[in-house]
């Protein structure tokens, strides 16, 4: 493999065939003596550093969330984040529900002026939760969805009964089903590239995992001993767009290696991106078979703590946030879900901004333009009848 827009191609590309991307193969000792003849000393001390990057990466990572704040309780499945100060008695606190589907909760507090928590303290919501989700031990892949439901409810009543909630992805589906279940716990409810209506559009995800049978993630949970291994999610991940992540990451870097901002921000999301958590076996199937192949949410046939959900039972004042280009979660997923919950159509907002999922809660542009105004539209007292 060769690279003809980089000068010089970095020492990966140039590995024996059958190593996989990113390998460095036994022999690149070698390999650099060739080099310095071929090239001089200059360019083989770039791709020494650039392999020694390349090493940090992909090293094991520990991410840690940006803003300060303090534990407030520790659950099996969780824990919760305290960010901010009450501001009244009556002050209704904001919990920011993260995904649950393979990576941390860093991606709702990344990087300090990079951060949807950071975002909300600064434009008027004082005191925010996040469910900070802990990565499934094997003691808990029996696990089903109803315990990180009641575990939700145990959590909004630890903050006096009701909330706003602010749910991200798969954070965005299971704050509907409290919202459907136990109205009153919800005063208002952010739904971001959540996919309510699984079954809608025709995007990359939703079309794999209608046209793969339930026995491939059955054979998953089996080989990970009963759990949906984070290191298996990811990858699937990366094949979703393989040249990005098996060839363009890497001649980014390479081109930027002498570039300290550009490497503090990629060390940064490698710290998230490549230290992916496990999901419990029978919560994961649970969720591909009922909410995604099924659709049974949007049906209104899913059976949550003993109840059918019906959506028409969510009444609070509702804002939709979608991806223009999202391919996980296409905006049809989730704008549809306005015609399924019975808050009035004046107290629902929509907005499909530019960008993809991630950018939903971590990219830049969509922090400086969309979650300040959802910021306020959280804060703002709460009218009659919405």
């Amino acid at each position: 493999m060769t690279t003809s827009h980089t000068g010089h191609a970095p020492l990966v590309a140039e590995t024996a065939e059958g190593c996989g991307p990113g390998c460095v193969p036994l022999f690149w000792p070698m390999m650099l003596a060739s080099a310095v003849f071929r090239q001089g000393q200059d360019v083989v001390d770039k791709q020494l550093r650039f392999l020694e990057e390349e090493a940090k990466l992909h090293a094991i990572h520990h991410p840690q969330m940006a803003t300060a704040h303090q534990v407030r309780l520790k659950l099996r499945t969780l824990t919760l984040r305290e960010y901010g100060k009450a501001s009244g008695a009556h002050a209704v606190p904001t919990l920011v529900v993260a995904p649950y589907a393979g990576h941390t909760s860093v991606i709702a507090d990344y990087y300090p002026g990079q951060s949807l928590v950071e975002t909300l303290l600064d434009h008027g919501v004082p005191h925010v939760f996040l469910t900070d989700w802990h990565s499934a031990s094997e003691d808990m892949k029996d696990l089903e969805i109803d315990n990180y439901l009641a575990d939700l409810c145990v959590l909004i009543d630890e903050l006096g009964g009701r909330a706003n909630l602010v749910g991200l992805c798969q954070g965005g589906w299971i704050s509907a089903m409290i919202a459907a279940r136990f109205p009153h716990k919800v005063q208002r409810l952010v739904l971001a590239g959540s996919p309510i209506d699984a079954g809608a559009g025709e995007g990359p995800l939703k079309q794999m995992v209608e046209r793969t049978p339930i026995r491939f993630y059955e054979d998953l949970v089996r080989t990970g001993g009963g759990l949906m291994r984070g290191s298996f999610m990811l990858q699937g991940w990366k094949n979703m767009h393989p040249d990005e992540h098996y060839f363009t990451e890497h001649v980014d870097l390479f081109q930027h290696i002498d570039d300290p901002v550009y490497l503090a921000k990629r060390e940064t999301f490698a710290a998230w991106y490549e230290t992916p958590i496990d999901l419990p076996g029978r919560w994961y199937l649970q969720a591909i078979r009922q909410i995604f192949k099924d659709n049974l949410l949007a049906r209104g046939q899913f059976v949550a703590l003993g109840k059918m959900l019906d959506l028409r039972d969510i009444t609070c004042p509702l804002y939709l946030l979608a991806g223009e280009r999202d391919d996980i979660t296409t905006p049809e997923q989730v704008l549809n879900a306005a015609q399924l919950v019975g808050t009035p159509s004046a107290h629902i907002t929509q907005r499909v901004v530019p960008g993809g999922h991630i950018g939903l809660f971590m990219g830049g542009r969509t922090l400086a333009e969309a979650w300040p105004q959802i910021a306020q539209w959280l804060a703002a007292p709460l009218k009659t009848g919405g």
